[in-house]
């Protein structure tokens, strides 16, 4: 312990540390038992290395269960990691239907829960971290620092050890806010339960909710068309769509000409309910502040300029993106972009301004490395408020940590992304599936997304993007 005031030019003592091969037995900690979690815990496995997955929900994939009503854009083919698929095949699972676009429940059911279940109470569920620091080390201390395990503290007071930290718990629990310029509007958290955020179950568990009310649908990425297009099913429901663009062209994308059908069904659709009435657009929408009237919520918009207008309306859904929590981390060295909150190295790579989820290129340990050895934060979360997120990239991104912590170097570094040059479905598939279950949806936010280089529908300032 330091024993100086201010103006000591004696060094910080550092407390004795574990011996490097004490901290290198430790397991690999991994947070998160989402996709890319759970596909870190494969690639760590075929690898022979200890770990732990520590997931804060009660099942596997709890965040992918809260939009398990939502069909996704891309078939079964380019949702399943590699290491994940050769784990689950040897033990006698059988790939689904590889052309098929399943639910987020399906993702669960089919896929991450025979995989969670390969590891047995390596995955830990009701688990929340609270805390990441280094044994006997806060952030300023230096000297050593590298040689000691990560210190894990669980919202129940438990402590662990790790060797390292892969950091996939996402940003689905940080919604960004309903006000313009990144603020507040003025009484949004006096609304209370008459604001959801993105991806309501409308046709289903939350139908009584929304069924013969005004909904108020907030954002301009691919959460808030699904929400608007299933909407629109509900009789006797009046529906209004506000965002910050002059129009909504972004967000009905390609259509026809889409590479993914599904999505170019999606803007198609929306389109045409908008123009017909059934869907009231307001554009130049800057939510300035939400006022509770009773069973209803009046929205006060407030542009650059100064002008006004508002809407009253029974419920609002804020499909706006999501944001980083980093939190936990706040004792670890983080080199964070000032602008998106990934790593410096990243945010380049990923800038919504310069990138569409297509164009963003293959990454992986360099670009997502803190000044803190052996931390990375992967997945949706390594993007910062980023929307261009691929599920794909966050496979690569996982392979690449753990052959680094791993210690192969040569493979940590030799990133590709393998994606096809002309889209991800055949021209029929998303019109022979809604034959069988219904419009194909998807989600943005960077949960699930199509691995498509040739995207055509650029991200969204209201928190959409293309991944869809």
């Amino acid at each position: 312990m330091s024993d100086g005031c201010c103006g000591t030019t004696a060094p910080l003592e550092a407390e004795q540390p574990m011996s490097r091969i004490e901290a290198g037995e430790l397991p690999v900690v991994v947070i998160g038992a989402g996709p890319v979690g759970l596909a870190a815990a494969g690639n760590l496995a075929e690898r022979g290395l200890d770990f732990l997955v520590l997931e804060a929900g009660e099942q596997v994939a709890a965040s992918v269960a809260q939009w398990g009503h939502v069909r996704v854009f891309s078939p079964w083919r380019f949702n399943i990691d590699a290491a994940a698929k050769r784990l689950l095949e040897a033990d006698g699972w059988s790939e689904p239907d590889p052309e098929w676009l399943p639910t987020g429940a399906e993702l669960i059911t089919d896929y991450l829960a025979p995989l969670a279940k390969l590891f047995g109470d390596k995955v830990r569920l009701s688990t929340k971290v609270t805390a990441i620091s280094r044994l006997g080390y806060d952030r300023v201390r230096t000297s050593g620092r590298e040689d000691v395990p990560f210190l894990i503290r669980l919202d129940g007071g438990e402590e662990l050890p790790a060797r390292a930290i892969i950091d996939a718990s996402g940003t689905y629990f940080t919604p960004n806010v309903l006000g313009a310029s990144g603020l507040p509007a003025y009484g949004e958290g006096e609304a209370g339960e008459l604001v959801d955020h993105a991806l309501p179950d409308v046709l289903g568990a939350d139908r009584e909710i929304y069924e013969g009310k005004h909904t108020l649908v907030v954002g301009a990425g691919h959460s808030a068309a699904t929400t608007l297009l299933a909407l629109a099913q509900l009789d006797d429901t009046q529906i209004t769509w506000a965002i910050r663009a002059g129009s909504a062209s972004r967000t009905y994308g390609g259509g026809a000409a889409d590479a993914l059908p599904a999505r170019g069904a999606l803007g198609t659709r929306l389109r045409a309910h908008v123009d017909s009435g059934r869907i009231q657009l307001l554009t130049g929408f800057f939510a300035h502040s939400v006022t509770r009237r009773g069973d209803q919520v009046s929205v006060v918009s407030r542009d650059p300029s100064g002008a006004e207008q508002s809407v009253t309306v029974d419920r609002i859904v804020a499909a706006t993106g999501y944001r980083p929590d980093h939190s936990i981390a706040s004792e670890l060295r983080l080199d964070l972009d000032p602008i998106l909150g990934s790593t410096r190295q990243l945010a380049p790579l990923i800038d919504p301004n310069q990138h569409s989820c297509g164009t963003v290129p293959a990454h992986g340990v360099d670009e997502l490395a803190h000044p803190e050895p052996g931390y990375y934060a992967v997945g949706v979360k390594s993007y910062g408020r980023a929307p261009t997120f691929l599920m794909a990239t966050g496979y690569e991104q996982v392979r690449s940590v753990v052959a680094a912590i791993a210690g192969d170097w040569e493979a940590a570094r030799d990133v590709q992304l393998d994606l096809p040059e002309t889209g991800v479905c055949s021209s029929n598939l998303a019109e022979a599936q809604e034959q069988r279950v219904g419009l194909a949806t998807g989600i943005s936010g960077g949960l699930l997304a199509t691995p498509l280089p040739l995207a055509t529908v650029g991200a969204s300032s209201d928190g959409g993007g293309c991944c869809g």
